[in-house]
Order: structure tokens, then sequence, then C-alpha cells
């Protein structure tokens, strides 16, 4: 019965032929081997004879199970297989190279058992081995596969890191670096090189390489036979795999494929398109790179090549959409730039030396400009070596003359640009550049440069004419400011001072004036008319005229405005003038003024701090808003009095409050007041203007009681002598005495002063002393008169360091005490008059 209940039927079973143990040893599917425990061969059956080609006699007693494997084999016997089956008695799917007798390899797989006897003791190795020829190839072919699924892995990584990279890199140059190292990474080259196609001069530049000792690195037309110059002109890939193939297809690589060891050489044209589609493909550049030994690229290789290729031409193509939009930005700023700081300069030779300063070195490295403008013209250059002087004088005589631009041309000796500057149908002179070699040539350079002669010939000839206007006007303004003052009236005098503005603008409406009413009657006049150029000094001129027409005696100042303000109703450059009008009874030194929108003027009396004038105001001329009645204001003018009158620019400053520009006027008008009032408006002007500002600025400065014999009377009281002093030293700057003598005349004068109060009428406080003082040519003599009761010589031993002071002071003294006391003293001037 069998295990399942059923009948028994193995039994029944029979083979249709008998069977042969023997034939199943020696025929069996795998060979068969029986070793002793040191290998040496006991049996061995006919299938393994056949797959390795010995004889039985040739393996049984002698070879050993070792001998028969490979070099790698038998080490490997050593190191795992012998130790393995001692500890296991037995292994399983070892892979050996059986060594053939023809000594051919067959990769073989072992399974081995060793047997034991009754004390365990090692008798035997049975051995099968399987003929893995087969799976060999197969497990080779795996790993073919393998290798190149992780090189095409490799390639492709590379390949996106380098269009990660391509996608980065936004100038053509930076295109280049990243396309020049792909090939080593990709695909192991030894070095690589690459070359642009530059259209504009029909060349094949070398622009990058790995190794610079390789390749050709001279531009060369793209014309050239050369190998580089084909492939740009043809767009093929070309893979040239031996000395062999060069000499038959590129011959000029064959030297230097020799010097530098190089075996094959891949040009890859670097295209915006695939290159099968010649029709839409553009050839913007060639990658060159090579290797040492002959190197065979695969069908994966040389698609993963040509995608290269493509992307690289289509970075190559954005970069350079990229460098011409950065260039046309550049240019357009350049220009924009150029014509906002040439406007800010108004004046000729400051615009012409501007013009060749913006252009080194931002657009040449040498520039020179020639306007034939006035005698001898002007030249203005920057940067250098200069050219070659005649061929630089011939280009920009054919420049002018024929009113066209002279572009260089290849070989051009002068090699510089040449360009005419021209407005308003006229050459005014040439613009001459030497331009950096990537900006030369190219059409997009020449309207870039064409665009900038056009607007700095306008530029130019705007501020020609602009010096023109400005000469005429300062021409105009400076002769109605040139009119004859009034002077020689020992009863006052005046200073004026007048400065333009320091910047390039345009002439003012500020002026002054001053004239004799009557002989007894003085009118001073500041003014500012609104707006510049000719039209502002014209209106100043007639404002002028018409104040000298209008006043008169009993019309007064407030009258005088009204007259102005009908006046500028017929001249509408008029309009908002302002106006600061005084006049001055040179009999009783009584000042009435009226101010029309203008600054206070600033008076300073003998004694005590300036003051601004501040009543008597109204609205500037033809004003329709704030208080338009027409005002005026009397105060007295004590002799040694200065009154100043002055425009908006001397105080007005857009960094300050007006309040400010106020504090400064009033404190340096107070330290000057013992100045001489020759060089006084000119240094208040110097000090609070400077030679630097936006604005123009009219100073006048009436200086009162300048009469030759300075009479005063007052009481004995010690107080009275302060005042004294500041009147005496105000008539002694009205007379321009030097500082040390008027210094020891005040001293000398103080002193005799007194000394007749404190002996003349000590025991008298209501005692009356006399001052009288004179100035001649030569010198200047004060008189102290007393009518007191002195104590003889106990007066001079208690007053004789005042006495000793008053002689060392002045050169002469003399004391005559009669009917009270009467020093004399004479002091020389310094210079006389």
């Amino acid at each position: 019965m069998s295990d399942s209940g059923g009948p028994d039927v193995t039994q029944e079973l029979r083979l249709p032929w008998d069977d042969d143990p023997d034939d199943l040893y020696e025929h069996a599917p795998c060979g068969y081997l029986t070793t002793l425990p040191d290998g040496t061969i006991v049996k061995v059956n006919q299938t393994f004879l056949a797959w390795t080609g010995y004889t039985r006699g040739e393996l049984v007693g002698h070879r050993r199970f070792r001998d028969l494997l490979s070099s790698g084999g038998q080490i490997f016997h050593e190191t795992h297989y012998a130790p393995l089956l001692r500890m296991q008695d037995e292994v399983h799917e070892l892979a050996f190279d059986m060594v053939c007798a023809d000594s051919s390899t067959l990769p073989t797989l072992i399974n081995s058992v060793l047997s034991r006897g009754p004390a365990k003791e090692p008798r035997a190795i049975r051995t099968t081995v399987f003929n893995a020829t087969e799976r060999r190839s197969y497990e080779n072919e795996l790993l073919d596969a393998r290798k190149f699924a992780e090189d095409s892995e490799r390639r492709v990584k590379v390949l996106q890191e380098i269009v990660a990279d391509l996608a980065a890199a936004p100038t053509e140059a930076e295109v280049a670096e990243a396309v020049v190292r792909a090939p080593e990474s990709a695909f192991g080259a030894a070095s690589s090189s690459i070359y642009l196609v530059d259209q504009e001069r029909d060349l094949v530049v070398a622009v990058s390489s790995t190794d610079p000792t390789t390749g050709d690195w001279e531009d060369m037309p793209r014309s050239s036979p050369r190998a580089v110059a084909r492939v740009a002109e043809r767009g093929d890939l070309h893979v040239v795999g031996s000395l062999t193939e060069a000499k038959r297809h590129f011959p000029d690589l064959v030297d230097n494929m020799r010097r530098s060891g190089r075996n094959t050489v891949v040009l890859l044209p670097l295209t915006t398109g695939p290159t099968d589609e010649h029709a839409g493909a553009e050839t913007l550049g060639v990658l060159a790179f090579s290797f040492t030994g002959e190197r065979k690229l695969s069908d994966g290789e040389l698609r993963v090549v040509r995608l290269l290729g493509q992307q690289a031409g289509q970075a190559l193509d954005r970069a350079r959409l990229y460098d011409d939009l950065r260039r046309r930005e550049e240019r357009a700023i350049f220009l924009a730039r150029t014509t906002r700081v040439l406007d800010e300069l108004h004046r000729l030779v400051p615009r012409a030396r501007r013009l060749v300063e913006r252009a080194v070195p931002e657009i040449a490295d040498w520039a020179r400009l020639r306007l034939a403008i006035g005698t001898p013209g002007i030249l203005e250059d920057a940067g250098g070596p200069a050219p070659d002087a005649t061929l630089l004088a011939q280009a920009e005589q054919r420049a002018s003359v024929a009113c066209v631009p002279v572009f260089p041309q290849p070989g051009d000796a002068l090699d510089c640009v040449v360009l005419p500057l021209t407005a308003r149908g006229r050459v005014l002179g040439t613009l001459s550049m030497r331009m950096a070699p990537d900006r030369r040539g190219a059409e997009a350079e020449r309207i870039f440069l064409i665009d900038l002669a056009d607007r700095a010939g306008l530029a130019l000839e705007n501020a020609r004419l602009y010096e023109q206007e400005r000469q005429i006007a300062r021409t105009l303004q400076r002769s109605l400011l040139a009119g004859e003052l009034p002077g020689g009236d020992p009863r006052f005098a005046l200073e004026t001072h007048y400065q333009a503005a320091g910047q390039d603008l345009e002439v003012g409406g500020d002026w002054f004036d001053a004239f004799l009413i009557n002989p007894d009657r003085l009118a001073v006049v500041v003014g500012d008319v609104v707006g510049r150029g000719i039209d502002a000094a014209t209106t100043m001129g007639q404002l002028r005229s018409a104040i000298r027409a209008l006043a008169g005696d009993g019309v007064g100042p407030a009258r005088l405005i009204e007259g102005l303000d009908r006046f500028v109703e017929r001249v509408e450059t008029g309009h908002m003038a302002t106006v600061a009008y005084a006049e001055v009874d040179l009999v009783t030194g009584e000042l009435t003024y009226s101010c029309a929108g203008h600054l206070p003027p600033l008076l300073q009396a003998p004694m005590g701090p300036p003051e601004f004038l501040l009543d008597g105001r109204s609205a500037a001329l033809g004003s329709k808003a704030g208080d338009t009645r027409r005002t005026e204001h009397r105060v007295p003018l004590p002799a040694g009095s200065r009154l100043l009158l002055y425009t908006d620019g001397l105080i007005e400053r857009r960094t300050r409050p007006i309040d400010k520009g106020f504090e400064l006027l009033s404190r340096e008008f107070a330290r000057r007041r013992d100045s001489p009032l020759p060089g006084l408006t000119g240094g208040l002007a110097d000090l609070l203007v400077g030679r630097d500002h936006a604005d123009d600025v009219c100073l006048l400065c009436l200086s009162l009681g300048s009469e030759e014999r300075m009479e005063r009377s007052l009481g004995a009281d010690r107080s009275h002598i302060a005042l004294l002093r500041a009147e005496l030293r105000a008539w002694l700057v009205a007379h321009g005495i030097e500082p040390e003598t008027r210094d020891a005349v005040l001293l000398a004068c103080s002193e005799a002063v007194a000394n007749a109060i404190e002996h003349g009428y000590r025991d008298d406080p209501f005692g009356q002393i006399n001052v009288v003082a004179t100035v001649t040519g030569d010198a200047v003599e004060v008189r102290v008169a007393d009518h007191g009761t002195w104590q003889g010589a106990v007066a001079d031993v208690a007053r004789g360091r005042g006495l000793q002071l008053i002689r060392e002071s002045m050169d002469q003294v003399l004391i005559d005490r009669g009917e009270g006391t009467i020093v004399t003293m004479r002091r020389s001037r310094e210079t006389p008059i």
C-alpha cells in the first residue's frame, strides 16, 4: 500500500533500457571528483575530462584539485574553500575558474563534501563541478548593463548640473566656463577647449581651456581650413578616433595631438537647435575635448554629447541676448547720466572737460575733444597713450569736412573712432576715442556713438549759447551797476559790493544805487528782480531808472514805491521785484525808509548792538497778496552810524533757518564796527557767502558823521566817558584813521577827560567838559577843556600815571592852566592822506 492508501505502483515502474551505474557516473550532467584530504585526485568522471580536455591518467594520482584552479582560485582555495570545508564538512556553489588542458579557463560552480571515518578523521572529498560558462556570460552582461546604467546616470547627472550652471550663467564668458568643464566630468576627457564665433568680425575666437598647452589659441577666420573653423562652418559633430583619421580629415590636428599625447579628439558644434535641423540651427561655437587613449564613444554617449552641444548653444544664445540687452541698458544709462551731468554744468569748458572724463575709462581708454570755438579753440583729452598725431589730424579733418563719423577698419593704424559734433547745422568740432576691443566695430556700438555725438554736440552748443547770453547779460548788468555813486561830501561815505553767483548759473537781478536828490538829501536803494538772464538784467536797469525818475523833493519812500507799483503794471518782468529804499537828510541826520518785500536794513549806531529796521514794510512790487499799503518810517542816524542794505543771497541758505542768517549778519556787522569802510562789504560777503554760492549777492553800506571837526560836551560823570569813546571811535573810523593811531587817540582822550572829572570837578558834579577833535592830512588833534579848579602839585602827583600814558600815546601834549585846564594832544598819522 502507498502512503495515500492506494496500491504501491513504484515497483512496477521500469525504464525501457537497463540502467548502468557506471555510465550514470561517467556521463552525468556535471563533473565528479573524488580527492584525498590533501586534494590528490583519485577518481574523476568522463564529463569533467571532456570539459577540461585532460585524460584520466594526467589527473588521477598526479594532480591535486587546487592545481586545476587559476591563480586567483588557488588563493581563494587556501583562504576560504579549504578552511570552510574543514569546519563545515561541506561547501556549496563556490565559483572557480578551472584551467583546462589547453590553458583556457572554464567558469565553474563547486559543491564539495568531506567524508570522515569512525574516528572523525578526514577520509575523502567528493566534489561536483557545474559548467557556469553561460551563467558567467549572463552575469557579465548584467554587470555591463549595470555599469552602462551607472555611467549613463552619472553622465545625465553631470549634464543636469551643467544645464543648471548654464541656466544660472548670465554672460557669454560664464557660459563658456561652465561648458569647458563638462567633458572631463561627463566623459573622462583629458582636456577641453571652447571657441566662440564672433559674427561681427567673422572670426572664431579661442575663449577658455582646461589645458592651454593643447589646442589652437589664435583667432581664425570662419573660412579657415582648420578643423575648428570647419566644424563651426558646417555645424557637424566630428569624432577623430586616431592620428591616422586626423591625417585623413583634419591634418592641422596632428601636431597638437602628438605634442599633447592625445589619440582621440571630439569636435562638438554648439548650436541653437538639433544638429540635424540645419535650417533653423545656428552654430555659436565649438567645444573640443580629447582623450589620451583611443576612446570609442557609445551611441548613448554620442547622444549625450549632442545634447550637451545643443544645451550649450542655447545657453550661449541666451547669454548673447542678455549681453546685448545689458549693453543696451548700460549705453542708455551712460547716455542719460552723461546728459544729466553735462546739464549740471553751464559753462562750455567745464562741460567739455566733463565729457572726456565721462568717456574715459567707462567706454574708452583714450578720448580727445577738439572744439573750433573761439581762439585758439578748446582742446580736452583724457587717458592714453594718444594715437599718432598726424593720422588723428587727418581723421578729424575728414570727419569735420564730410560731417560723418570715421570708424576704424581692420588693420587701421589709427585704431580710433572720430565723431563730428554738430548742432543746428553747425560743426562744432570732433570727439575722438579709442574704444575697448570688445566694443569695437559692433553695429550697435556705432549707433550708440552717433547718439552720444548728437547729445554731446547739442549740450556743447547750448553751453556756447549760454556763455554768449551770459556774457551779454553780465556786460549789461555791470554797465548798470558801474554808474558813478555820489562822493566827495564829508557828511557821508558809501561802500558797495556785488558778487555774482559762484556756480554756473545765469546772471541774477540783484542791484544797488545811490544818488543825491538835492545837495542835502541822499537816496540809497538795493533791489532784487525775479528771474535771471538778459530779461532780469534789463528789468533791473528799468527799475533803477524809474527810481531815479520818481525820486524828488517832497516825494518820500512810500510815494516812490507806489509809483513803482504803477510802473511794473506796464513792465511785466518787474512783478514781485523787491526793493529797500531810503532817504537820508544830511543836515539833520534823519533816515526815512520803506521796504517793498525786501529784507530789513541793518543799522549800527555808535553805541549798542546793530538793529534791524523792521518798520515801513509792505509786499513786493506788483503783488496782489500781503499788505500792499506803502508806508515809511523815520529814525535818527547819529554821527558815526552805519546803514547796511543787502539782498537775500547774503543770508538765505537751504540748510539753515533764515533767523540764523540774520543772527550771523548782525554779529559780524557788529564785530566790524571799528573796521575801515573800504572793504567792509566785501569782507562780509566773503565770510557769509564765500566764492561758491548759488545766488548773486549785493551790498550797500552808508556811513554818516565823517565831518572834519567833532565837538562834544559832557557832564563831569565818569559814565559819559564810554559814550564819548564810542562816538570818537566811529568818527575816527569814518575818517579812515589807522588802527594804531585810533587806539592811541582814544586812550589819550579818555585819560584827559578822566583827569578833568577827578581833579577839575572833584567837588562839582555839575561841571562840563568840552572835547574837540580835528583831522588834517597828516595828524589827529584832540583838545579837552574844563573850567574846574585843580589842586596844583597834588594833582600832578595823584594823576602822574595818567599824564604819562597821555605823553606816551601822543606825539605832542600841551597843558594850559588858566581859567580851568586845557589839554591839547596831537598824534601824527601813519599814512598821510
